[in-house]
This record gives structure tokens, sequence and C-alpha cells, in this order.
């Protein structure tokens, strides 16, 4: 006879167990461990915004440590008053969106299709992607290959190049494994669904944990990219972002006297500005994907 949950409430307070003095010490010491855990994750994200908006004098002299010293935006004010900032910005907008569609586009497909038993030379297929996640040409051949193809200084290698990761495709691989009944593919095969229909209509609604799982992976990729635009000599105006704040602080290291302070106070600035800029999107789309993340992760990890 199943109980209601008050009656399970009141058998709960009446064979109330006692905790030992051991039990209440490992609490404690677990609370504090807990805690200093979270100071050592939190406080780093907690003195780069202090430290954005204070004084650049006293940040360099070490005086910020628990609240913003001589309050003040000049740091981002001279990030954002700047015109290749602002392209950057949209530059790295473009790569991203474009770029995760491309890959998603890839990952995905290729996970269902090897998924399936029934996939022609998938073995060998399967052998020959495990190989390039342990062996690779080098920078060298790949960007010899990238100039043969018409890519090497142009910005679409920015969008396409590395399309798919044999990382993500076997998560995806794993993930539909596990969460697609052959029992349900048989069903739809009987109706006469064709393979096509039975990925985009059966395939694709049910895989949104894991497609959430690919997007902000590749999408955090491309937007924290910024080697490719130099390895690839991309012209300036192309440049994403990230390239953009990493040549502004290599700017500002050279000069002498009275210029090189001016130059540091001015790094010091955009530092730290650039880097609550530059992680702002991410933080916004993390939440939007997270009620998916792990169970994409899980379900969809190596087993």
């Amino acid at each position: 006879m199943e109980m209601d949950l008050t009656e399970l409430k009141k058998l709960k307070k009446q064979n109330k167990i006692k905790e030992s003095k051991k039990d209440y010490v490992y609490y404690v010491i677990a609370g504090i461990v807990l805690a200093l855990l979270a100071i050592v994750v939190i406080y780093p994200l907690y003195y780069i915004v202090i430290a954005s908006v204070s004084d650049a004098d006293a940040v360099m002299r070490g005086d910020v440590w628990l609240y913003p010293i001589k309050f003040t935006f000049s740091g981002y004010q001279s990030l954002f008053g700047r015109e290749d900032v602002w392209r950057g910005y949209f530059n790295t907008l473009a790569y991203t969106v474009l770029g995760t569609l491309f890959n998603v586009a890839l990952t995905i497909p290729a996970g269902w299709a090897l998924s399936r038993k029934y996939l022609p030379f998938r073995k060998v297929i399967m052998a020959l992607l495990i190989i390039t996640m342990f062996f690779g040409g080098g920078l060298v051949p790949y960007i010899i290959i990238c100039r043969m193809l018409g890519l090497y200084q142009n910005p679409l290698i920015l969008i396409i190049g590395g399309g798919v990761s044999v990382y993500n495709v076997f998560m995806c691989k794993s993930f539909f494994e596990s969460n697609v009944p052959n029992e349900v593919l048989e069903a739809a095969q009987i109706d006469g669904a064709g393979e096509i229909r039975i990925f985009f209509d059966l395939i694709l609604p049910i895989a949104s944990s894991i497609v959430s799982v690919m997007v902000l992976f590749y999408a955090v990729g491309h937007w924290n990219n910024y080697i490719d635009a130099y390895i690839f000599n991309i012209d300036k105006s192309f440049y994403p972002l990230q390239t953009v704040i990493n040549g502004l602080l290599d700017a500002t290291a050279t000069g002498e006297g009275e210029v090189v302070l001016e130059q540091m106070r001015l790094a010091t600035q955009i530092k730290f500005t650039s880097i609550i800029v530059a992680t702002v999107p991410i933080l916004i789309l993390y939440p939007m994907i997270e009620k998916h993340f792990g169970q994409g992760v899980l379900v969809g990890s190596f087993k």
C-alpha cells in the first residue's frame, strides 16, 4: 500500500537517525573545502569585473582587491571608441554563427550515420576517423592544402576550417545509439519513410540535447579563435574580435619613458575590459542551452 508524502515525513521524524560527532566534523570540513573552492573560482571573475572599472594606476599598484578604486568606465570608453573593435565584434559574430551552423550540419549527420550498423564500410570509416585523433600532418601541410584550395588569406577559412571534430562525432554517435530505439526506426520504415525523412522528422526532434551541446562546443571554439587569422595571413579588416584585442595588447607594449607608462595604463584598462566584452556573449548563450547540456554530455559521452 502506497503512503502519501505527509505520512512519509512523519515516519522520518519518528525514526530520526542521530548523527555522530564524526558526521558533523565531516560536514564542517566538506563545507570549508567547498567554500574555498567557490572562492578560488569566483574571486578571479569578481576581480576582473572590479579591475575593469577601477583606475589603471590603482590596478598596476595592486591596490584593487575587494572593491573598485576611483570608479571609472574609461577602459570601456577606450575599447568601444575604436572602430576596429566594433568591426572585430561583427566579424566574430558572423564567424561564430556561420561556422557553428556549418560544424553542426556536418557533425550531427555524421554521428547519426556512424551509429547505424548497416552503414557500408562503417568500421573502416571509424578506424580512419580514430587515426586522425592521434596523428596529423602538422601545420605546414595544412596551410599548403588550404593554399591549393584557395583558402589562404581568405576569411572563409575562419568559418569552414576544422569543420568536423572527430571527438564530437563520436559523442553524437554514442548519443544516437543510446537514445534511438530500433523499434521506432523499423516502424517508420514500415510506414514508408526513407532515411532522409527519418533523420529530419524523427531523429532531429529527439536530438535537441546533443545539438545544444554541439552548438556550445563549436560556438565557444569559434568565439575564442584568434590564432588562425595570423596563421592564414587574413587581412586586418576581417580580424575576429580576439585577434583585434590581442593586437591592441601587443601594440601597447612598446615605447619609452612616459610613453611606456601611458601605454601600460592603456594596456591595463584594455586587458580587463576586453575580457568582460569578449566573455559576455558566451555567458548569455550558456543559460539558454544549459537545460540540455548535462543530458547531452552525459548520454553522449564515451562509455
